[in-house]
């Protein structure tokens, strides 16, 4: 395991935005009424966000990053870093990033790069934005995360189509004296197949047969450029590997669980989590969840939790917060943070 502490870093602010379409559940016709039922009780998710044609995840990071960084009063010379955490860019080239620091009108002097990430990219996101900001006295840093993962399924699939949503957010970090962030982040690449798109990288490359569509277990319809999910082993993935690095993480850094405030996940599957949390011991009031009215937002769903269930006591209070992701990739990871006050945008419809 990868456990280590990034000193004097500071999560100074945070901010989402999502998509004004939503879709529900409820209507999802190729389940039937009590499937349906059964859907929303055991996997959590009832209503989806979904954005419009034309709308990337790009755009809906630059709408959180434009009212965070009003809300923040900062002058956008002194932002040194943006990075952008997707699976959904703009284009294969040129990076995405570089788009955002002119949409956004940040110094050139502003080092801007993307990661491919998902479940677990908020996590490995705040790790290596904190790693180049602590080298910087008195920088500042936007770490924008997000994706427009309903592009990537096909509505055909009952095993992806009812899950998955639209969101982008953006977090605020700067150098501070005396501020520590611990992580915890791992990787099992044995298992890669268990998420994927099997064509359109250069692995595979896109061709006639890439949109041929087949049938798969379950009388689900997709091709080669929809997602593919195995449900099942994500589960057992989960169940297997989220509690373990949680406990090392907090045992080796010296932290008590119950001085953690709140436990925010990685929001795929309400019975899922609830397994992960009774696993952990922890009490159902620390563990929030937003999958309900958002879905699986990918890499953006801890971010978009804490603006959603916790933002009054973010901007009043002082929390102690573990945050986890994982999946695809297969990657996870958690982080213990203390946030004292901070900016907390409130939510933004596009």
């Amino acid at each position: 395991m990868a456990v280590f502490t990034v000193p004097n870093i500071k999560l100074s602010g945070i901010s989402s935005c999502v998509p004004k379409q939503i879709q529900d559940n409820k209507n999802f016709s190729l389940l039937s009424e009590n499937e349906r039922e059964l859907f929303i009780k055991t996997v959590g998710i009832r209503f989806r966000r979904v954005a419009e044609e034309g709308v990337t995840a790009s755009d809906l990071c630059v709408a959180a990053a434009e009212k965070l960084v009003t809300d923040l009063n900062w002058s956008r010379d002194e932002i040194k870093i943006l990075v952008f955490i997707t699976q959904t860019p703009d284009y294969l080239i040129p990076n995405t990033s570089s788009i955002l620091q002119e949409k956004l009108k940040l110094s050139k002097s502003c080092m801007a790069f993307d990661v491919n990430l998902g479940c677990s990219g908020y996590v490995y996101g705040l790790s290596l934005v904190s790693s180049l900001l602590q080298n910087m006295i008195g920088g500042k840093a936007l770490l924008l995360v997000g994706d427009i993962s309903t592009r990537t399924i096909s509505m055909q699939d009952k095993s992806t189509a009812p899950l998955f949503s639209d969101a982008g957010t953006a977090t605020a970090l700067e150098f501070s004296l005396n501020h520590n962030i611990h992580f915890n982040l791992q990787t099992d690449g044995k298992e890669f197949d268990d998420i994927i798109i099997p064509d359109g990288g250069y692995r595979n490359p896109v061709s006639t047969k890439s949109f041929e569509v087949k049938k798969y277990d379950g009388g689900n319809l997709r091709n080669n450029l929809d997602m593919k999910l195995d449900g099942l082993k994500i589960f057992n993935f989960a169940l297997r590997e989220v509690a373990p690095n949680i406990n090392a993480l907090l045992k080796e850094k010296g932290i008590e669980k119950s001085t953690v405030d709140f436990f925010v996940f990685h929001q795929a599957n309400l019975l899922m989590l609830e397994s992960v949390r009774k696993k952990l011991q922890v009490e159902a009031e620390k563990v929030p969840y937003c999958l309900y009215d958002y879905g699986n937002t990918s890499s953006a769903t801890v971010p978009l939790t804490m603006v959603v269930k916790l933002r009054e006591l973010l901007i009043s209070q002082k929390l102690n917060l573990l945050l986890s992701g994982f999946g695809v990739g297969l990657s996870w990871g958690s982080v213990y943070i203390e946030t004292e006050k901070i900016i907390c945008s409130e939510l933004i419809e596009l």
